[in-house]
């Protein structure tokens, strides 16, 4: 056998192999390949193994599993006028191969550009005191959002989570002060309650003291006695004469 014809056998050997690998295809059970068979679409197939007839067919590979999405940090102005930066994660999938690969091109980057765009827009709709304490609700208005928008796409957002809420120094001490200065207000609020249920109840226990006068004479007797168990050397009270009259029947009276 000639040099020119051991070539020759070689090459057709090579390009068959090649023929036979861009013919046969073989999908994991989480692929799927759009066929376009002369530019148009034909099918989705997969997953397992596939033909595609070469030069005739062109097939693309579109993964079905879950998107973890980093959406970089954000720019925030609130609606009270507070700076913040926001970054969020994102979890999506294509459940459409078909409009996932001839309705956008790079679904994955239009995505990102899209969770991006939403975030600034829904956060931008609230104060900071909802980012900070709303945070579920604000998860649950953009995901709805991105959800409608890339439907069009054959992309399904699954959840959006709000990560971080970063505030300046400046706006950090302000939040401490007004906090500090909500709790002084919830105490000033507690202590007034307080004095006026006090204030309620002696006047209550006042007006069952005034319904028999020996009662008083004997809170006043046991008001003194506790006093005298203090070990005081002097105690000076004022006795009412009243009491000196209930004591001492002659008190008051004439000869």
């Amino acid at each position: 056998m000639s040099i020119d014809m051991l070539y020759f056998l070689t090459t057709v050997v090579m390009l068959g192999v090649l023929l036979l690998a861009n013919t046969i295809k073989i999908l994991r059970e989480y692929e799927r390949g759009v066929i376009f068979t002369l530019g148009r679409f034909d099918k989705v197939k997969g997953p397992g193994l596939i033909i595609v007839i070469p030069f005739i067919q062109q097939m693309v590979r579109v993964d079905l599993r879950v998107i973890v999405m980093d959406v970089p940090t954000q720019d925030v102005i609130s609606f009270d006028n507070v700076s913040v930066k926001v970054n969020a994660v994102v979890y999506y999938r294509v459940v459409d191969p078909e409009k996932a690969t001839i309705n956008v091109e790079r679904f994955m980057d239009a995505t990102n550009q899209l969770a991006q765009t939403t975030l600034r827009s829904v956060l931008g709709k609230h104060e900071l005191d909802e980012m900070l304490s709303e945070r579920d609700k604000l998860n649950e208005d953009i995901q709805a959002i991105l959800d409608r928008q890339t439907d069009a796409w054959g992309v399904k957002v699954n959840n959006v989570e709000i990560k971080h809420v970063d505030l300046d120094e400046s706006m950090i001490r302000s939040i401490a002060k007004q906090a500090e200065a909500e709790r002084q207000r919830r105490a000033k609020v507690i202590h007034a309650e307080g004095e006026q249920q006090a204030a309620q109840k002696l006047v209550e226990a006042a007006e069952k003291l005034a319904e028999s006068p020996n009662a008083i004479q004997l809170r006043y007797l046991q008001t003194l006695a506790e006093i005298a168990g203090e070990q005081n050397s002097t105690i000076v009270f004022p006795v009412p004469i009243d009491t000196l009259r209930s004591l001492m029947p002659g008190v008051g009276k004439s000869d």
